[in-house]
Formats: structure tokens, C-alpha cells, sequence
């Protein structure tokens, strides 16, 4: 079937492409013991969205490397209307039209908004910076897409949001004369509202003759959005489709190349050990918490944006400021005023963004995974490297890192693999609980499933785990139970038989609904990722 789809869609690309278009034919790439990239042609069109779609470390990030200058191929050619493309560095596709927008865009912290997008370029006269030219274009062209109310050009770069900070690069790109657009998981930290302004630009954008390619792991976002979807699978091309022939399972399938029919493996096996409880807690985001886990329990946290959960992840770590209240641990009151003296005691925290907190992206696999016990395999101010090396290698197989070796740096590693190796610091430090913070933010769906399985298989083993995802399938899908927050407070606990999302979304949004008759308002529900 995957051959017929590859032959089709192979067929129309060869088709007489229109004037603009980016042809790349026969594109390979390799790294030390990986194929990145096997002969991938495909075309990018002026006036359409194309979405590149795949597992973690399927040849995606390299691909947009490549069109960007990042990378140079080892052989295959890109052309725009019969010309030959050569990058040697992004500055010369930035200067033949071609832009990439990366997970975390590229902000000055020092220089507002205006100086940000106009960076290297800005207007003078006189030799002086001309400031009242520079906000007047850009306060303009902010209002021309629709974004001068959530972008002052006053701000400065250590001031924006997620979303702000996009929205910079993309003004960036398009002051420049963009031809060919590609957005790396543009979504990935943004609100409803922020994701309805980008959807409107990228639109816009498309019908005024832009191509635009799209990447990201929510097929419901590639389906709503895309005209055409690309498949990689290990560094190859496998299929191309227009967007409405296809199902969020058929892209799923061409993803992995196999079923997921059991995706949510959950066998539950908590005791009536108590390993953590929380009494009465309270916080500058939090009011009177009240929960416990036990120990083999997958204890979930649900709630609307806004509702504390990852506060009350740092607050139990200790890597934000208890003001009252108890952390009980293995029936004993404990102190966690640091994330140390947590990880001493037997608290494991993975956090939500494990970019900017959890790894350290320019070190290697072995230096990550070790980063928690490395105190512990100190003597007389050595390392012990070979029991280090022993131990990571352990967890790396266990959790089926894949990796060309423990020296690999991090930072090239897909986002499920660093995920894994998050998790393997954690099992190595060895902890009474373990907390997850959004623990499949940004990886694809093959990698959340590896995810999936190991928290059951954890849980079985007797780890008591902590659970928060604003993902309701996932939430329902693997917790034993579940507490349910909303502006700081626990609102109600789900046992697990009676978990659906109509129970939770009752809960997130109790103060909202206390004294009436109408059913949540869909602005609020969409906040979960149904």
C-alpha cells in the first residue's frame, strides 16, 4: 500500500512544477553510524502548505538543516526555477529567500522588539540608528498581520513569551522577502488563541503565494491546516498525499509502519503502600493541597492552563518556595528547600522543558544520564568513569536510547531520545517517587508509545509516579486516578473506572461553572488536547 502511495504522489511531483517552486532531488545525509537521509526528493510549491511529518529522528530536523544551510548534504541538489542551490551557511539561504523557524528562536535579550526583528539591518541616518523609522515600519507591519496588540515593540527580548518570541522570527523572515517558509513545531508552547493567530498568518501567507512547510507531532494541526503531507520513516521518503485523502490513523501508520492499536498500556498494579503525601500545602500559586501516592500507582494531574500543576511539581522538588504545609515521605515529614536536598531524600522531577531544564544539550548522553549520581561515583574529588560509564549504559538499554554512542552529544538526538535519557538519569538516581511534567511534549507518536509503556512497566515495578499532562487521552489512558486542579486548589479526585474527559473537564472548570446551567465553553475545553 505504502508503495502505491509513493508511486502516486511520485508521479505528481514530477508534474511541471509552477514558477517558485523548490525542487530537491536525491538528497542524502549521514552522521557516524546513521543514515539521516536516503534519497529524498520531493517539491515545495509556491501558494500551498506542505507538512513534513515522522517518528523522532526520522530524517525531519535534517532535511530542514539542509534547506536552511545548517547542514550540506553529501549529495542531491535543490533548485528554485532551474537554478542550482548552494548553502554553505544560513545567512546565504536567508539571502536566496529560504527561511527556517526553529523550536527556540533565535531573540536578542538585550534589544526591544523592533531592534530584534531588524536585526543587522536597522535603518540609519546620519550614522545614527533612525528609532522613529524603525518602530514606524515595524509597529506597521505588526498591524499588517494582525499582531501589533500581543507584540509592542517596546518589549524587550528577555520579556517575550513563547509565542512573542515566533512571532519575532517570523516578522523577521518576512521583512526579508521570504520565498519558502518552514516552521519547526510552531505550536509546541502556545495557547488556543496564540495557535488561531498563527494558523490566520500561515493561511494568509499561503494564499498570497508563500510555500510554507510545516512541521509537527499534532496530526490534528498537519490534517486542519496542511494541502499536502510528506511521511519520513528512517531517513526516507515514504509517502506523499494531499491532506484530505488521509486520516490522523493512515498518517500514523505511514509514520511507524505499524499499529498502534494498544497505545495506552496500563495494567495497574498500586498497593496500599503510602510513599508520598502532601497536607495542606500552600504557596504563592497554591491553596491548601491536599493528595497521596502509593506506591505502583500512576497518579494523574489534570487541569486547565494556568492551574498550578507544574508549579506544585517545583514546589514538592523544592525549586519553588513552600510558605506552609507538609511533605511526607515514606511516612515521614521531609524538608525540600532545594532540588538537592529533594533528590536526596528520593524526589525525581522530569521536567516540562527539558531543553532549558533538563539537559544540558552541548554535553554527551553518558554526561546526562550520569548527571544525578555523579556525586554519588566521587572519591577524593574523582570520578569513578568506569562504574559511570557501567550505569548509563544500563539505563541507555534498558529504555532503548537510540544513540550512536554515550559520547553523542545530546543535542542531536531526537526529542523522544532525550526524553529517554532524561528518564534514565532518573532511574539510575534510583527514587522513592518519581515526578513527570508533560513527559511527551514535542515527541511523535512511536516515541510516546515507548513512553507510555515504560511508565506501566515502572509502575509495576513499584515506583510510585506523579503524572501531569494537559493531554486528556494519555491522562485517562494511564493513570490509576486522578486529581484534578483549577487556580491553585484540588478541585476533586477521579477514581480510575470513572475517568472520561467530560469528569475532568466538570472539574478543571468547577469555579467557572458554580451556580450555572451551561455546558464548558469550547474556548476553555480546548485548552486539553483532546
Amino acid at each position: 500500500m505504502e508503495k502505491a502511495f509513493f508511486e502516486k504522489n511520485k508521479n505528481e511531483d514530477s508534474q511541471e512544477n509552477p514558477p517558485g517552486t523548490l525542487e530537491i532531488r536525491h538528497i542524502c545525509k549521514a552522521f557516524p553510524n546513521v543514515q539521516a537521509l536516503n534519497d529524498v526528493s520531493l517539491d515545495i510549491r509556491p501558494g500551498e502548505v506542505l507538512a513534513f511529518v515522522g517518528e523522532n529522528g526520522a530524517g525531519k530536523s535534517t532535511l530542514l538543516k539542509i534547506i536552511n544551510g545548517d547542514y550540506q548534504p553529501d549529495s542531491g541538489t535543490m533548485q528554485i526555477d532551474r537554478e542550482t542551490l548552494s548553502f554553505p551557511n544560513p545567512l546565504v539561504a536567508h539571502k536566496a529567500g529560504i527561511r527556517v523557524i526553529y523550536q527556540e528562536p533565535e531573540i536578542i535579550p538585550g534589544v526591544n522588539v523592533a531592534e530584534n526583528i531588524w536585526v543587522g539591518e536597522l535603518p540609519k541616518t546620519n550614522g545614527f540608528i533612525d528609532r522613529q523609522n524603525l518602530n514606524r515600519t515595524v509597529t506597521e507591519s505588526l498591524a499588517e498581520y494582525g499582531f501589533d496588540s500581543v507584540l509592542p515593540t517596546h518589549l524587550m527580548g528577555d520579556q517575550l513569551s513563547a509565542a512573542q518570541r515566533q512571532i519575532v522570527e517570523i516578522m523577521r523572515a518576512l521583512k526579508s522577502g521570504v520565498r519558502v517558509l518552514a516552521l519547526d513545531e510552531p505550536t509546541s508552547s502556545l495557547s488556543d488563541d496564540e495557535v488561531d493567530r498563527l494558523f490566520t498568518l500561515v493561511r494568509k501567507l499561503r494564499d498570497g503565494g508563500m510555500a510554507i512547510i510545516y512541521v509537527s507531532h499534532r496530526i490534528a494541526e498537519i490534517l486542519q491546516l496542511c494541502d499536502r503531507v510528506a511521511v519520513l520513516r528512517d531517513g526516507e521518503l515514504i509517502a506523499i498525499r494531499p491532506a484530505k485523502e488521509l486520516t490522523d490513523h493512515e498518517i500514523v501508520h505511514l509514520m511507524v509502519g505499524r499499529e498502534l492499536t494498544e497505545i495506552y498500556q496500563r495494567n495497574p498494579a498500586g498497593t496500599n503502600k503510602e510513599v508520598l503525601r502532601i497536607e495542606h500545602l500552600n504557596s504563592k500559586w497554591h491553596k491548601d493541597i491536599n493528595f497521596h501516592i502509593n506506591a505502583g500507582e500512576v497518579v494523574g494531574f489534570a487541569g486547565l492552563v494556568g492551574a498550578g500543576r507544574s508549579e506544585l511539581a517545583k514546589v514538592i522538588f523544592g525549586d519553588k518556595r513552600i510558605d506552609s504545609g507538609k511533605i511526607i515521605l515514606e511516612g515521614k515529614e521531609i524538608s525540600t528547600t532545594t532540588p538537592s536536598k529533594a533528590i536526596a531524600q528520593g524526589i525525581g522531577f522530569a521536567t516540562e522543558d527539558r531543553k532549558r531544564e533538563g539537559l544540558i544539550l552541548i554535553r554527551s548522553v553518558l554526561e546526562n544520564a550520569s548527571l544525578v549520581i555523579v556525586n554519588q561515583l566521587t572519591k577524593l574529588g574523582f570520578v569513578n568513569r568506569t562504574k559511570e560509564k557501567e550505569i548509563a549504559s544500563s539505563f541507555v538499554r534498558k529504555l532503548n536510547v537510540r544513540t550512536p554512542s554515550l559520547e553523542q552529544e545530546i543535542g542531536k538526538l531526537s526529542g523522544g531520545n532525550q526524553q529517554k535519557v532524561v528518564l534514565a538519569r532518573w532511574l539510575a538516581a534510583k527514587p522513592k517517587i518519581l515526578i513527570l511534567d508533560e513527559p511527551t511534549r514535542g515527541i511523535d507518536v512511536g516515541a510516546k508509545a515507548e513512553i507510555y509503556k515504560l511508565i506501566d512497566q515502572l509502575a509495576n515495578e513499584g515506583l510510585a509516579i506523579m503524572f501531569i499532562s494537559s493531554e486528556l487521552p494519555e491522562i485517562i489512558g494511564l493513570s490509576d486516578r486522578v486529581y484534578v486542579m483549577q487556580n491553585g486548589h484540588i478541585t476533586g479526585e477521579i477514581p480510575g473506572s470513572e475517568l472520561t474527559e467530560e469528569s475532568i473537564l466538570e472539574l478543571a472548570m468547577a469555579d467557572d461553572l458554580q451556580g450555572e446551567n451551561e455546558s464548558p465553553n469550547k474556548t476553555k475545553m480546548e485548552e486539553f488536547s483532546l
